[in-house]
């Protein structure tokens, strides 16, 4: 910035914040009140409940995984608010948002207290100087404990290093559900309006120079059938007008410069975007009819081209495999099946989903997506199948690095873990199998949880939810942060019990079947269609099994002692998306269709699976 001085003026009339939080603190409930309780939904309307989860998935979930933009009007002062995702595989999202808004609200459960996540999103906006409200969330739930939980907040701003003004944050506490904000624990209020004060009174007005040079920092990218990409940025310096020339540039790339013009402007109100022609300084606008737009460009005058810095975006940890199907079953399920219709999809999203990376292979019918966890890949291939694609994945790969000695490095995540008492043994005998390394444990809620914390290899964390949940009876809590790269840890062995493979194609029968479950646990039931190759089942042994499901009674003319006896056979363990991608083995791909999710070996003739094992 050297060179121009900018006279600095403060906007009143606007605030801008964002909701950060760990993942079900009730950042998006939170927002529904706002909204509601500043008019925004006419008297009468019928509103959804997590309005700002607009995705099928978001819904289902009840996760937040795109950060969104609204906002409200509270005595006459203009309110931006942006709804981020908690999960920490969509920490991307909450990294660049923090660039648009001037303070934030930090919630946190009144019952869980300070989770990891929290302590993610907090630090970045720490190092971004940006002034924290406390909103101690839930606290009409029966265990909260407020006063707890507002000493664990403030033990973690000193962890951080928070500065004196940030330490003397204010604390609102409140109950989203119930639609209350007070600034007492013990007095609870009877309306949103605390909040809303508060943000007016504690959060800083934006601030820049209304007569110089356009600067407009792009945070998030939006994309629309019909207008193509659409870049969300606030307006740092000047105005931005449409059909304004407007310069794009990037802190990164110090040659990017390229001339285009603004063709349609928008800012937010409420749930909807509204046309303008022009907004100033402070405002949070969309900008479409640009197709070159990436996060962290900047728009600025063609007089004075000077982007702004912008944190680059966290580099992908883990990449599968997405593959053209080539069962015998390829094609029958599914309206997109070819390599042109996978491969415009692919790279369809990273119009939208800057944290993916999306790379051509040798094979013209396989491509290589990286994203930043587990969850981030299966969200994608959960919509994918929504929209009527059918395609193979295979399991998750960490990416490796090298340091300059030519050494292995791989990345590493901080697992912090609340189990009941009896089960932390269990937990701490597998994880230690996996290459984790017990940093701390301590007992929380009264002594009957106990709170693990482990420095863990990405890798030894795949698969392992489902029997994290199994170890645990379901009381277990798993939270996962990114914490760089380290030298590699050595082999770990991912599963211990081999499959059952079908050995002929057809439908499997309940004979066959009948058979086939005292050898293991099923993932199938009578009528449904296999072929060979095809995993059909867990075993309890460590190597594979080829069984016949389709296997038939042989008929004779006599009477056999048991021949009106029903067979009885065990309900099969039908495995959701995510439990099918935990299972899978390095030697096994996922075929994912609209209507079926299958798991199958890589090589499907036996003889050839065998000669390969030899190999190996």
């Amino acid at each position: 910035m050297k060179g121009f001085e900018f006279m600095k003026q403060k906007r009143e009339d606007v605030r801008n914040i964002a909701i950060i939080a760990h993942v079900d603190h009730g950042k998006t409930t939170l927002v529904d009140e706002l909204l509601k309780q500043s008019g925004v939904f006419r008297a009468g309307q019928e509103v959804a409940e997590r309005v700002m989860d607009s995705n099928d998935i978001e819904r289902e979930r009840g996760i937040t995984i795109l950060s969104k933009n609204t906002a409200v009007t509270y005595k006459g002062t203009k309110i931006n608010i942006i709804d981020t995702p908690g999960h920490a595989d969509f920490g991307g999202e909450v990294e660049r948002v923090l660039k648009m808004v001037n303070g934030v609200i930090l919630v946190v459960d009144a019952f869980e207290g300070a989770m990891p996540q929290t302590k993610f999103v907090l630090r970045k906006a720490l190092e971004l100087k940006l002034p924290v409200i406390v909103c101690i969330n839930k606290i009409d739930r029966p265990e909260a404990r407020p006063d707890e939980v507002v000493d664990e907040v403030l033990e973690l701003f000193l962890e951080l290093d928070a500065d004196d003004s940030q330490l003397d944050c204010p604390f609102v506490f409140a109950s989203a559900k119930a639609g209350i904000a007070s600034l007492e624990a013990e007095t609870p209020g009877t309306s949103m309006e605390p909040l809303f004060e508060t943000i007016l009174n504690y959060i800083p007005a934006p601030e820049g120079d209304p007569d110089a040079g356009t600067q407009v920092l792009i945070s998030t990218i939006d994309y629309n059938e019909y207008v193509g990409r659409i870049g969300v940025g606030k307006v740092d310096n000047g105005s931005i007008k449409v059909n304004q020339e407007v310069v794009i540039c990037n802190h990164h790339e110090p040659d990017k410069q390229i001339k285009v013009k603004v063709s349609k402007l928008y800012e937010f109100d409420g749930l909807n975007k509204v046309e303008v022609k022009e907004a100033g300084i402070g405002s949070i606008v969309a900008i479409s009819g640009i197709s070159d737009i990436h996060i962290g460009d900047t728009l600025c005058s063609p007089e004075s081209v000077l982007p702004i810095p912008f944190q680059k975006i966290s580099e992908p940890t883990i990449a599968m495999h997405f593959m053209v199907n080539d069962s015998p079953l390829a094609g029958q399920e599914g309206k997109y099946v070819t390599s042109r219709h996978l491969r415009e999809r692919l790279f369809k999203e990273l119009n939208t989903d800057v944290s993916l990376r999306v790379e051509e292979t040798e094979d013209t019918d396989c491509f290589k997506v990286s994203g930043r966890g587990e969850l981030h890949l299966s969200v994608l291939i959960e919509n994918m199948r929504r929209e009527g694609f059918e395609f193979a994945v295979s399991k998750a790969e960490v990416l490796y690095h090298q340091d300059e000695k030519g050494k292995l490095l791989e990345p590493m995540e901080l697992a912090y873990i609340d189990v009941p008492n009896d089960y932390a043994g269990a937990v701490i005998e597998k994880l230690g199998q996996r290459k984790g390394e017990l940093r701390n444990m301590g007992s929380i809620t009264g002594g009957t949880y106990t709170r693990l914390e482990f420095s863990i290899p990405a890798r030894g964390l795949i698969g392992y939810r489902g029997e994290f949940l199994t170890d645990t009876k379901g009381n277990g809590i798993l939270n996962t942060v990114y914490d760089g790269y380290a030298p590699y840890k050595g082999d770990i062995q991912y599963r211990k019990q081999g499959s059952l493979i079908a050995f002929e194609a057809g439908e499997a029968i309940t004979y066959g079947l009948f058979n086939a479950q005292e050898r293991g646990l099923l993932f199938i039931g009578p009528g449904e269609k296999v072929y060979s190759g095809m995993v059909v089942g867990q075993t309890g042994r460590s190597e594979d099994i080829e069984i016949n499901v389709c296997k038939k009674k042989q008929l004779t003319n006599t009477r056999s002692s048991s021949a009106d006896e029903a067979l009885r056979l065990v309900p099969p363990k039908i495995l959701s998306l995510e439990q099918a991608l935990d299972f899978i083995d390095t030697d096994e791909l996922l075929e994912v269709t609209p209507k079926n999710l299958r798991i199958r070996k890589k090589i499907l003739d036996p003889t050839l699976r065998k000669r390969a094992s030899f190999k190996k």
